[in-house]
C-alpha cells in the first residue's frame, strides 16, 4: 500500500468554543513499536474531546494534540513487533488521540475486529463506549446475576451502550433521559423503564420500581448533586460508579447513610490507563459482546455522520446533547 506523506485532520486554533475547530494538513503519523497506522474510515466524537477543544481536558503524555479517542479503518502500516494484523485488515481502536485524521496510529492490542453485520464507518461507535462501560459496569462496579442497574444519560453514546449490554446480559435496566422521545427511544433499546429526569423524580421512582430497596449499580456522567441522589437510589451494598462530572466535581454527601448501607462510591477514566490494561477490556468484549451484537441483540446506535471538515457542526451537536446515541466523523 503505497501511503502519502501528509494528511488532512482537524487542529485547534485556540482553546474555545466549536468554532476553533479547523481543517489543517499534518505530516503522515509513523506507527511506532506495538502499534498500526490506521486509514481511518471513521472517528467517534466524544464529551472528552468537547472539554479538550475548550482548554480543559489535559492531554496525556506521549499523545498527539490532534482531537479523537477512537476510530475504525483499515491497517495501512505495521510497527515493530506487530504480528496479530496484517495491512488491509479492518479494525476499530481505542486510541489515546489522533482520531480526528485520515491516518491515525494505534496500539495494535487495543484494536479490536469489526463484529460481523457492522459496517467500517458504524465501527468507530463502539471503542469508547463499549470499553468504557465495561470497564467501569463489570470490572469496577462488578455488576453480577440478577442484579439491577441505573443509567444516567440514557440517550448518550455511554447510554445506548450501557443498557443494551446490560439487558443483554440478563439484568433490570433502568435509564434517565431528558425527553418523551429519549425515553421511547431508550425503552425501545431494552431499559425496563425510562425515567424522564425532567418530569420526574428519579430517585422516587427507582424507589417505586424496586419495591423500596433500590438498585444495585447506579452509572453517572453528571456527579455534582447527583451523586447523594444516587446514593439513595441504591441498595444494600449498592455501588455509584462515576465517569464524568458535567453537573460539577463536586457535591454533598451524607456520609453516615453511606457508612450504615455499606454503600461504595468509585469511578475511572480510561484514557491515560496503560495499553495493557485497555487490550484486556478489549479482550473481554470480543469474548463476550461481539457475539451479542452479531446475533442482533446489541446494535450501534449512531445518530449522524458529518463529514471531517464539519467538525465544529458535531461538537455543537454533541453539546446541544439532541443526539440519540454516536456522532461520528468520516475523512
Amino acid at each position: 500500500m503505497t501511503l502519502p506523506k501528509t494528511m488532512r485532520c482537524i487542529e485547534i486554533a485556540a482553546p474555545g468554543g466549536p468554532e476553533v475547530l479547523r481543517l489543517g494538513e499534518r505530516a503522515l503519523p509513523a506507527p511506532g513499536a506495538g502499534e498500526v497506522l490506521v486509514k481511518v474510515a471513521a472517528a467517534g466524537v466524544n464529551r472528552a474531546d468537547t472539554s479538550q477543544r475548550k482548554g480543559n481536558y489535559p492531554v496525556p503524555p506521549g499523545a498527539p494534540d490532534i482531537l479523537g479517542m477512537e476510530v475504525s479503518g483499515t491497517v495501512a502500516a505495521l510497527g515493530a513487533g506487530v504480528t496479530q494484523w496484517k495491512v488491509g485488515e479492518e479494525v476499530c481502536a481505542l486510541v489515546a488521540g489522533g482520531g480526528y485524521a485520515e491516518y491515525c496510529a494505534a496500539p495494535a492490542a487495543n484494536c479490536m475486529r469489526i463484529p460481523g453485520g457492522v459496517s467500517l464507518v458504524d465501527g468507530a461507535a463502539l471503542p469508547e463506549t463499549f470499553m468504557t462501560v465495561w470497564s467501569n459496569v463489570w470490572d469496577r462496579a462488578q455488576l453480577g446475576p440478577g442484579e439491577s442497574v441505573l443509567i444516567q444519560g440514557g440517550s448518550s453514546g455511554i447510554g445506548v451502550t450501557a443498557i443494551q449490554m446490560a439487558k443483554a446480559l440478563g439484568h433490570t435496566v433502568y435509564a434517565t433521559a431528558g425527553s418523551a422521545d429519549k425515553c421511547a427511544a431508550c425503552e425501545k433499546l431494552g431499559a425496563d423503564r425510562a425515567i424522564n429526569y425532567k418530569t420526574e423524580d428519579f430517585v422516587a421512582v427507582v424507589k417505586e420500581l424496586t419495591g423500596g430497596k433500590g438498585v444495585n449499580v447506579a452509572l453517572d456522567m453528571v456527579a455534582g448533586s447527583y451523586v447523594q441522589r444516587e446514593l439513595e437510589c441504591l441498595a444494600l451494598d449498592g455501588r455509584l460508579v462515576l465517569i464524568a462530572t458535567l453537573g460539577g466535581a463536586s457535591g454533598p454527601v451524607n456520609f453516615s447513610d453511606l457508612m450504615r448501607r455499606r454503600l461504595t462510591v468509585t469511578g475511572s477514566s480510561l484514557r491515560p490507563r496503560p495499553v495493557a490494561f485497555k487490550a484486556a477490556i478489549a479482550d473481554n468484549l470480543t469474548a463476550r459482546i461481539w457475539p451479542l451484537i452479531e446475533s442482533g441483540r446489541i446494535k450501534v446506535v449512531v445518530h449522524r455522520s458529518f463529514p471531517l471538515a464539519q467538525a465544529a457542526e458535531a461538537h455543537r451537536l454533541m453539546e446541544s446533547s439532541q443526539h440519540i446515541g454516536k456522532i461520528l466523523l468520516t475523512p
